[in-house]
């Protein structure tokens, strides 16, 4: 990523310290100002790293060029100097004070110009180790989009294997699925940037609260009306406005706009191979693949697996065999609702934390379930990773991306076409 310099306006607050507790060399001046921080790329290799010790020069852009400022950043690669108002100021490096080693890249230009406007932010780039960006060719596409489909094919798998866990076992079509995937997300969110906790550890504890949530929602809403007899059909009513309901709850408490967690969010991606990842994909990669074979494990292995088959299979005679099924549904949702806000902590891994993020990809999970065949563990996974393969190398096919959800969906439709119960899903008599 180019270093950035931004344009802000800020409040007034106590003596600023960095992250550990030290004053800062460089505090950001009360009022209005421009804040730059540089990060050297070192090639798109590694992590990026603050660049300190250079000197910034603030002008105003009119006929004096008259100096507003002069800084070095800090070990943060930061400095913030002030500036009277509105306005078009120059933002000088001088490359003489650079770090051995570090070198502009790009044109090597050293002054920016930016047109400030208070209340908002303006963004002006020095690029320090970026790569020159080239036409990639067809199979570098092809591979790259491979690599981003499995990824996502992998995500909506975990998704769609608690959605097929909850049909298969009560029949109810939830469209409150992909708001529990934004509550993974937005858990994380507020675990990590809200409580301070490493993002690992927030994702445990997003996790845990997604599993309990399950548990309560079931209790609480689904139970009593399976014991009222209510239709499936109403059900599924009941759940759109669940889902309402939690989107709007989500929006108002985290806002419309789009955050990121505090680690993991940028990473350079190194070669292995013809593949190209970061080290967080490839921890997406094996955490999902690793709870996917798990999850099937013990659905086929463990006593509890068996019982949850069992009711899938059969209600009724499950229920006359002494076995308790409204224990063992409560336990699907806990399960189902732990794998779902998973997906949500992995999904803001990747990508960034937003309202919708689940609803977005709610049809998605939907299409997966029902290409692998509803009800279906193993279906449900080998229809996510079509689905999410199809989205992804779309664009690479001539799909524009912005539709490239799309092609998912058609292909979708022409497979149910000639195969109505899905690919791995059973043929069953109607009437």
């Amino acid at each position: 990523m180019p270093a950035t310099a931004s344009a802000e306006t800020t409040t007034p607050t106590p003596t600023p310290t960095t992250s550990a507790g030290i004053p800062d060399q460089n505090p950001i001046v009360q009022g209005a100002n421009i804040t730059v921080t540089l990060k050297d790329l070192k090639g798109g290799e590694g992590e990026p790293e603050p660049v300190p010790g250079v000197s910034l020069t603030v002008l105003k852009d009119s006929d004096t060029g008259e100096e507003q400022g002069t800084q070095t950043t800090d070990k943060t690669g930061r400095v913030s100097i002030g500036i009277p108002g509105n306005g078009t100021y120059v933002v000088k490096l001088d490359p003489k004070t650079l770090p051995e080693g570090v070198e502009l890249s790009g044109q090597g230009e050293t002054t920016k110009t930016v047109q400030v406007k208070l209340a908002s932010s303006n963004f002006v780039q020095f690029q320090i180790g970026a790569l020159t960006v080239e036409k990639a060719s067809k199979v570098s596409e092809i591979i790259d989009g491979t690599r981003s489909g499995v990824i996502k094919g992998l995500l909506i798998a975990l998704a769609a294997l608690g959605l097929s866990l909850i049909f298969g076992t009560t029949g109810l079509t939830n469209f409150a699925h992909g708001e529990l995937i934004t509550l993974g997300a937005i858990t994380t969110y507020i675990f990590n940037q809200g409580i301070g906790l490493p993002v690992i550890l927030a994702g445990v504890c997003a996790v845990i609260v997604c599993a309990i949530f399950g548990y309560l929602q079931d209790r609480g809403l689904w139970r009593p009306l399976r014991r009222r007899g209510t239709g499936l059909i109403a059900m599924m009513i009941v759940s759109i406005g669940l889902a309402v309901f939690m989107r709007s709850i989500f929006q108002y408490g985290f806002g419309g706009s789009t955050r990121t967690l505090s680690e993991y969010v940028v990473q350079g991606r190194q070669s292995y191979g013809p593949i190209d990842l970061s080290h967080k994909e490839i921890a997406i990669l094996l955490v999902t693949i690793v709870t996917i074979a798990v999850t099937c494990i013990a659905l086929m292995r463990t006593r509890l697996g068996k019982a949850m088959r069992a009711v899938s299979d059969n209600p009724a005679l499950s229920a006359s065999s002494g076995m308790r099924v409204d224990g063992v549904i409560s336990a699907v949702w806990v399960l189902g609702t732990a794998l779902t806000g998973l997906a949500g902590v992995l999904l803001a891994v990747q990508e960034q934390v937003k309202f919708q993020m689940g609803f977005d990809l709610l049809l998605l999970v939907f299409a997966g379930v029902t290409l692998g065949g509803l009800g279906t563990i193993w279906g449900a996974l080998v229809g996510s990773l079509i689905i999410g393969l199809m989205v992804e190398l779309g664009p690479v096919f001539g799909v524009p991306a912005s539709i490239k959800e799309v092609g998912a969906l058609v292909v979708l439709i022409l497979i149910l076409l000639v195969r109505p119960q899905g690919i791995l899903g059973k043929a069953e008599r109607i009437g």
